[in-house]
């Protein structure tokens, strides 16, 4: 069971706490720990992700990065959180909701990812899951997207153990390392969301 609690203890945005996580938006400060960690985990991240550029990791690129997370916060088009373990204080990785449109749609996409020596503790699930609850609880919006490439089976197991249901395959759906690959669509849905918690 999650336990969360949303709070404005930053400068901006909410933050998100689990058991074992605490989830809140990307600061400037975070960057030497961001970028040590993408760097011990590029292996494994990178055949899952848009191609990363020749200063991927560098301070102007992160500053950037940050740039369009706060644009995107301002204009509730995306939820970008950054996971820490809650007593170390030590950064696990990251969990997006993109794309968040309103009207008639009322949803959005999630991606995420884990560095190396996070990877199988059931950490991301956890994150998903406090995202499922601000998604619908404090957002209010109607579906959760999410894609994964066919040969990336923990990030699938991730989102089935979170309760998302399979839609079917997208041919050439995004543009991954260079190339257009095609993806298996899952969708988490409110109803889904009452019926987890549902006592």
């Amino acid at each position: 069971m999650v336990f969360l609690r949303s709070s404005q203890a930053f400068e901006y945005g909410p933050v998100l706490k689990t058991d074992r996580l605490t989830l809140r938006l990307p600061q400037m400060g975070d960057f030497l720990a961001w970028s040590s960690l993408r760097e011990r985990s590029r292996e494994c991240l990178v055949p899952f992700e848009p191609q990363w550029s020749e200063n991927e990791l560098s301070k102007d690129a992160f500053r950037n990065r940050l740039r369009f997370y706060h644009r995107e916060f301002r204009d509730s088009t995306g939820y970008p959180f950054f996971i820490f373990e809650t007593g170390e204080k030590s950064l696990v990785g990251g969990v997006t909701l993109s794309n968040v449109r309103r009207g008639v749609t009322q949803s959005g996409s999630i991606g995420y990812w884990a560095g190396v020596p996070y990877q199988n503790m059931g950490y991301m699930s956890e994150a998903v899951r406090a995202m499922q609850y601000y998604v619908f609880q404090e957002l209010l919006l109607h579906r959760i997207e999410a894609a994964s490439m066919p040969e990336n089976r923990a990030s699938q197991r991730v989102l089935e153990k979170s309760g998302f249901q399979k839609e079917g395959l997208a041919r050439e759906y995004l543009r991954i390392e260079g190339r257009w690959r095609d993806h298996i669509l899952y969708s988490f849905i409110s109803d889904d969301f009452v019926n987890l918690n549902r006592v």
